[in-house]
């Protein structure tokens, strides 16, 4: 079965307080839920029509697990103290 990864590009940036309020009990949610980050943070470079944007590399065993991730309580519980941020979240299936 292929793994999941959860990709999550901020529009809007976060602020520093509620970000850092937010990515402790994010990452622990995530974590128990048995993700591993890839990577996070804001593009070394961008290409074509790319933007400067924080972005989230998430890996999972399955889409399965990764949606049940983030949908569960305790990532919401998290998700509501980032504040208002607009975000694109996908969930995508790995090539193996």
């Amino acid at each position: 079965m292929p793994k999941g990864y959860i990709l999550v590009s901020y529009r809007d940036a976060p602020n520093d307080e509620n970000l850092s309020k937010y990515a402790p009990k994010a990452l622990e949610a995530m974590t128990n839920a048995g993700a591993k980050f890839i990577a996070r943070g804001m593009p070394v470079a961008t290409f074509e029509n790319g933007i400067q944007q924080r972005t989230v590399i998430v890996e999972f065993e399955s889409t399965d697990a990764a949606q049940a991730a983030i949908t569960s309580d305790a990532y919401q519980a998290a998700f509501a103290l980032l504040g208002d941020v607009e975000r694109d979240v996908r969930v995508i299936e790995g090539l193996e």
